[in-house]
């Protein structure tokens, strides 16, 4: 009998080449799982790929597919090592996992930048994501510096740098502790999303909701339906017809209580596809929604999340429709008596962007319009924004900033505020403490009222008069030296000195924020005394005239404007001197 000896560096060999199979078909599992969108099962399989890559012939060495010459199977072109760290990266990013999606991403920084050309700008989101701002920023100007297109992710770097900045400036604002903000209770937030509230006149509050209506629900797929939180905390589903293949949710209610409009969608192949319907009340229980005509349902495009103005005779909605500005923006149809819709219209571009508006609500007492958007500066995601006017004008729409904002996203407002102060009372949707689904959340904000007057104890003596500006006073750029051209405005005060001997006054000089605040205090000062100088020069005596600089300390402009953009018109009223009489 023959025996069969096997040397040491055959053993190694046999597994060598073993440990490489098991290597390669992680790879190949998890290259079929990224092409199918299942992110979940590709980042276990990149992750058990580049846990064995140290010590294993690596796939690009090893091929069991070229290695036997006798195998007739095709050779399967798989990733590369570093395509592999930045798919693995991708897949945790697409889970909304960026604590595990940011250290690939940092790896994949020292890789090819023609290979990832957009590993820079998924690195600094999800530094975003996990709140280190001023990291975040960093990262995203990096990426500018590096990324030389014109494309869509250079604008969108761009405005997460605007965004950054905002969330710091917000994370330290002054009026914080005016806000409470409260999870709804575990009735309201249970297993699944719940959000899109609508308050009802009685006290109770209808919402939209994934949850199951029972332990023993096991027919339910997280399928989004419409369900009333009564006054003593009892959640159940309205009586509305429900489809079963059908999502159907964020309603709103006629003012009569007698017409109700939905959204119903589908979601096939990762596509999301939704109308708005009608339905009317009959008794205790709601008609079989019927769907609204191509007035609001444009043939092949969206339209969701109908909201009733109080009038009753209007209808805003989102939709993606033709005419809009992009993504999905803010229409409004016409009623007629019976609640049809008669027309729609854009709400114009005031309150639409290129990105996309979504979820409206109009506040009567306020008079202001709320939406949620992601194309504004903002906290980051979908930010709510106001905008007080009317159906046919609106001013420009202001974020509402932290805490009613998050740095996540923010939609469907829905306040009980009786006066002006819409945060009075508000219920809202978000998603700011779970990791997949909007929440139902209570935000109050407590305006403290103003002091009691001081006691008067003798007769307060008039203000001196407000200051008045000097029209056509130049300088040269950054520096105090008068132009010629500011001589005849000075001439006309050295009349009015001359005429009048008795009369001090201050000379004031302001700038605008553009540079330090000792710079700006400076140039100020110096430019306050070249005035006083030449007053000085046509024969005004020296102690009649004193001169101040206040830097850019006292704007009557903004030099920004509330977006965070530049206001040239306002910084150029903010560089100014003035003087005023002081006796």
């Amino acid at each position: 009998m023959k025996k069969i000896f096997l040397t040491a560096a055959g053993v190694m060999l046999m597994m060598a080449m073993a440990h490489a199979q098991f290597t390669y078909d992680y790879l190949k599992a998890a290259d079929h799982y990224y092409k199918k969108a299942d992110y979940n099962s590709a980042a276990q399989y990149y992750e058990k790929y580049l846990a064995s890559r140290k010590t294993i012939i690596r796939p690009a060495v090893y091929n069991p597919y070229t290695a036997n010459t006798l195998s007739k199977k095709p050779v399967v072109v798989l990733s590369s090592e570093q395509q592999a760290i930045y798919y693995l990266a991708e897949s945790y990013r697409q889970l909304h996992n960026y604590v595990k999606a940011a250290p690939y991403y940092e790896e994949a920084l020292e890789f090819d930048k023609t290979q990832f050309p957009l590993a820079g700008f998924h690195y600094a989101t999800a530094l975003r994501a996990l709140e280190k701002y001023e990291a975040a920023e960093k990262a995203f100007d990096y990426f500018l510096s590096i990324h030389e297109t014109n494309d869509e992710y250079k604008a969108a770097a761009e405005r997460e740098v605007r965004n950054l900045r905002f969330i710091q400036e917000q994370l330290g604002r002054k009026d914080l502790s005016q806000f409470s903000v409260h999870k709804a209770p575990a009735g309201l937030n249970t297993t699944g999303a719940s959000y899109a509230p609508v308050l009802l006149n009685d006290g109770s509050m209808v919402f939209t909701s994934t949850r199951p209506d029972s332990a023993n629900d096991k027919n339910h797929v997280h399928l989004n339906r419409v369900y009333q939180a009564g006054i003593a905390g009892s959640v159940t589903r309205i009586p509305l017809p429900q489809p079963k293949d059908e999502h159907q949710g964020a309603i709103s209610i006629t003012p009569d209580g007698n017409t109700l409009f939905l959204t119903r969608w589908k979601i096939a192949d990762g596509k999301k596809t939704s109308a708005i319907y009608r339905s009317k009340k009959s008794g205790n229980t709601w008609s079989e929604p019927v769907l609204l005509d191509e007035q609001v349902n444009a043939a092949g495009f969206n339209a969701q999340q109908p909201f009733v103005m109080p009038d009753g005779q209007h209808l805003l909605y989102a939709s993606d429709r033709k005419g809009g500005y992009g993504g999905f923006d803010l229409w409004c149809a016409d009623l007629d008596a019976d609640g049809k819709p008669m027309n729609s219209r854009n709400l114009g571009s005031v309150v639409n962007t290129t990105s996309n508006e979504q979820a409206p609500y109009y506040h009567g007492p306020s008079g202001e319009l709320v939406f949620s958007t992601d194309g504004g500066t903002g906290m980051g995601g979908y930010d709510f924004f106001y905008s007080k006017g009317s159906l046919d004008s609106w001013e420009t729409p202001v974020n509402f900033g932290y805490p009613v904002n998050s740095v996540k996203d923010d939609i469907y407002f829905a306040s009980k505020g009786k006066d002006a102060n819409i945060l009075a009372d508000v219920w809202l949707g978000s998603d700011r403490a779970a990791d997949c689904c909007l929440e139902l959340f209570a935000l109050a904000k407590t305006i403290p009222p103003p002091p009691p007057p001081p006691e008067v104890v003798k007769v307060t003596p008039p203000p001196p008069p407000p200051p008045i500006v000097l029209d056509n006073v130049y300088y040269d750029f950054n520096m105090a030296t008068l132009k010629p051209e500011s001589f005849p405005s000075l001439d006309v005060l050295v009349e009015m000195l001359q005429k009048k001997p008795e009369m001090r006054i201050e000379i004031m000089a302001h700038t605008d924020s553009k540079g330090s605040d000792k710079l700006n205090e400076r140039l100020s000062e110096a430019r306050a005394k070249s005035c006083v100088d030449y007053l000085i020069s046509k024969g005004i005596d020296a102690g009649r005239l004193q001169y101040k600089g206040y830097g850019a300390t006292r704007p009557i402009a903004p030099n920004v404007l509330p977006d965070g953009s530049d206001n040239p018109e306002g910084r150029q009223k903010n560089r100014r001197t003035e003087f005023r009489v002081l006796e």
